[in-house]
């Protein structure tokens, strides 16, 4: 019975995404109806998601202690892990937190992320997130375990507190614009998204690294 809990929690991490992901997509910034715009929406996102964190913890934690850690929480885990990550920051690059950006003069030139995501940087996590998930699978089907590294799992901390603290700062940035702290809050909001992003390719290298060792073990034990 026990041995199924892990599953359950890794499952329900899966339907908080989903319900996180629909608050982030009525939500929209400086919307002309007052429905749209309400902060209620990222309050309510901002602890679904702490909630869907504590699930992480939660479901790796009782697999451990109950010994009952297998090929499936290697794999799913990790998934719904990169679903509410690169979900989180696709929305970030999306039009529901544009806002436009203007000449000294006032007069619109283009719009610009109020969240400081671009497609870019989105890419970049995708296509490291493609990359692992890849040599995960490859090393799974070759009976390989393929647990997450401690860079792994540093990677998952910096890229959610970088999503909370976004959440923060979109729904609180007129108190900030209030209280002259927005200058300072958008600098340190940039901070957190540019560690994120080394943060991030620096794992990538890491299991790309762990890969190349298996392959090179491998080869060795078929020599001999």
């Amino acid at each position: 019975m026990f041995r199924h809990v892990p599953n359950l929690l890794t499952g329900l991490r899966l339907i908080l995404a989903g319900v996180f992901f629909g608050m982030l997509s009525y939500y929209q910034y400086n919307s002309q109806s007052g429905s749209h715009g309400d902060p209620l929406w990222l309050n309510c996102a901002f602890i679904l998601y702490c909630v869907a964190l504590f699930t992480d913890f939660l479901d790796g934690y009782l697999a451990r202690k109950w010994k009952v850690e297998g090929a499936f929480g290697r794999v799913v885990d990790p998934f719904v892990d990169k679903v509410l990550v690169l979900g989180s920051f696709i929305f970030f690059a999306g039009k529901n937190f544009t806002i436009p950006a203007t000449n000294p003069d006032e007069t619109p030139t283009n719009v610009l992320t109020i969240t400081g995501v671009v497609p870019w940087m989105v890419v970049l996590i995708l296509g490291r997130e493609l990359l692992v998930t890849s040599l995960r699978g490859v090393a799974e089907a070759a009976g390989i375990k393929f647990g997450a590294a401690f860079i792994g799992k540093a990677k998952m901390v910096t890229q959610s507190v970088a999503i909370l603290l976004i959440l923060l700062y979109v729904n609180y940035l007129p108190w900030l614009t209030q209280n002259q702290y927005n200058v300072a809050a958008t600098r340190f909001r940039d901070v957190c998204i540019w560690v994120t992003l080394v943060v991030t390719v620096w794992s990538g290298l890491t299991y790309v690294t762990k890969s190349i060792s298996l392959v090179r073990q491998l080869e060795r034990n078929a020599g001999t």
